[in-house]
């Protein structure tokens, strides 16, 4: 059951029974009453709070809290942006501090929390389960689809249009540090997923499309080797850093010999996955819908990222 606070119950109920038109298209409207537009219909869950997210089943041993916000002038028609955390696992902090530019853009906020108790690591996290040692990739530990960390998506998203009697068909994807290295991921080895636009915002490294480098640091021994990289360029991706966040040394930042050719920080990282992934575009004479876009004086924050992807987004 999703436990709402913050919405005064009886006032709820009456909006709703008396003051909201119906949402049944058979019934006989009187004269002077217009039929409902879009702007105007209804939803069910309204306001800020949390619920446990268990009911997939392949992962029902590693529940999700979901942390939400529905602006109170949502309707069935407001998107619906699923906001990825950092390594700080703070999916609540996150919710909080963007509840104000979710009221201003009129869009549905979910920020689920993985924890570490059932996601430990990097592995679990940062690269989806897809292998048991993410960062020694083989048939051998390989796991099923069905456990990878991107496949609670999809199912939360149906659990909240049913909870919200939304009518939107996709869904937006923001991650920040961590989670926009979940986000990139999700995008490249969930293709049939009802993704509509993605925000990777200050991502530490990436997984450079590149079928000659070894996952996780490009695709080669990774599910996505054979990928027709046309339709990853086709999807809108939106991969955002700080001016500010040219860290070498920045806490938690990974280096080693083979990501370091990427760059030696974040923003240079960044400047490097896009302009590989624009190079692949134009030696296949592909689409290329990716944007690039560099934050002036911004370091590595939550709040400075994650304001400027909801703006691009909406």
């Amino acid at each position: 059951m999703l436990h709402v606070r913050f919405i005064p119950i009886l006032f709820g109920l009456i909006f709703i029974t008396y003051i909201l038109p119906s949402c049944d298209k058979n019934e006989i409207l009187s004269p002077d009453i217009p039929e409902e537009t879009e702007d105007s219909t209804a939803i069910e869950m309204l306001g800020t709070g949390s619920f446990v997210f268990d009911s997939y089943a392949p992962l029902s041993n590693k529940p999700v809290e979901v942390f939400y916000h529905v602006p109170l002038t949502a309707t069935a028609y407001s998107p619906i942006l699923f906001v990825l955390h950092g390594g700080g696992r703070d999916g609540m902090q996150n919710r909080d501090q963007l509840i104000n530019k979710a009221d201003q853009h009129n869009c549905i906020l979910v920020c689920p929390t993985f924890s570490s108790d059932y996601y430990p690591g990097g592995d679990s996290y940062n690269l989806g389960n897809i292998f048991v040692d993410g960062d020694n990739p083989s048939s051998s530990s390989l796991n099923p689809q069905s456990e990878w960390t991107f496949a609670v998506f999809e199912p939360l998203f149906d659990k909240i249009r049913a909870s919200c009697i939304s009518n939107v068909s996709v869904y937006d994807v923001m991650g920040f540090s961590a989670g926009a290295q979940v986000a990139h991921r999700f995008m490249i080895f969930s293709l049939n997923a009802r993704i509509n636009r993605i925000v990777a915002a200050a991502s530490g490294w990436y997984t450079v499309l590149n079928n000659e480098i070894t996952f996780p640091y490009g695709l080669a021994e990774s599910p996505a080797e054979q990928l027709d990289l046309s339709l990853l360029f086709s999807k809108k991706l939106y991969v955002i850093v700080g001016s500010n966040d040219n860290d070498e040394n920045a806490p938690g930042l990974r280096r080693n010999d083979i990501v370091d050719l990427q760059g030696l920080n974040r923003l240079d990282r960044a400047q490097h996955f896009y302009d590989e992934a624009q190079n692949s575009a134009t030696s296949l004479s592909s689409a290329f819908n990716w944007e690039h876009h560099i934050l002036p004086n911004v370091g590595h924050e939550f709040m400075g990222n994650s304001y400027f992807g909801m703006d691009l987004l909406y």
